[in-house]
């Protein structure tokens, strides 16, 4: 699913050319569970993005769900990661003028569904906000907003999800629903897991662990769901 070979990633910043990622290899196997951790700063999130079509790579090879990303354009990274990606932030990113229905039929709509908001309703139903459809972001609970924002990020079935501190915003007890949302959603629809995370034992429950120290990667371990 996710093949990385000599990834190097610099931004420009205001003192001077920045190396983010110094040379990352990473090979990911379908339906895999990753847990991405590592100090502020190290690299997590920018790698996420390359992985995710976000952010183009300086060199090195990318070549995530049978693409090479190096070699697409903008455009059609946009149709790309459309059609095989989904994305969950810390901050859930929901349009607020939108209800939880629009929100998660917004890729569908994009995609030229004509069932766009059948199949919304239903991947709401499966989150559990079923009665939720009609309410806009401001009228739902973190832990809701959330998962309208599951439901958005599985509802058009994509190979892969990556996840960039999704619990960040909540309390202990509504995170833990949602990470064990995220993770019966994976496996029920086998989509391969990258999972950024400060919560070492959170990590732990996936498959995998990799840990990144100043843009390399500098530990990969078997999780505790693996070694179970």
């Amino acid at each position: 699913m996710i093949e990385l070979q000599d990834v190097h990633l610099k931004l420009a910043s205001a003192a001077g050319e920045v190396n983010i990622l110094r040379g990352v290899s990473l090979a990911v196997a379908a339906g895999e569970t990753v847990g991405l951790v590592g100090p502020s700063g190290a690299g997590k999130s920018s790698l996420m993005m390359v992985i995710g079509g976000l952010e183009q790579a300086t060199s090195g090879r990318v070549q995530v769900a049978g693409a090479d990303l190096t070699r697409l354009s903008e455009d059609q990274l946009a149709l790309w990661r459309r059609a095989q990606v989904g994305i969950v932030f810390q901050s859930f990113r929901l349009i607020p003028t939108m209800t939880a229905l629009e929100n998660v039929a917004v890729p569908l709509e994009l995609a030229g569904a004509k069932d766009a908001f059948d199949r919304a309703a239903t991947q709401l139903a499966a989150v559990g906000l079923g009665h939720r459809l009609d309410h806009y972001p401001d009228q739902l609970s973190g832990g809701e907003q959330q998962r309208t924002a599951l439901a958005r990020a599985f509802v058009g079935q994509p190979k892969l999800l990556l996840a960039d501190e999704p619990t960040g915003n909540l309390d202990g007890g509504t995170g833990r629903q949602i990470i064990d949302l995220m993770f019966g959603l994976s496996r029920q629809h086998g989509t391969t897991l990258l999972l950024i995370t400060h919560d070492l034992d959170l990590a732990r429950q996936c498959g995998r662990v990799v840990r990144i120290a100043d843009g390399l990667i500098a530990a990969d371990e078997r999780g505790v769901a693996a070694a179970a």
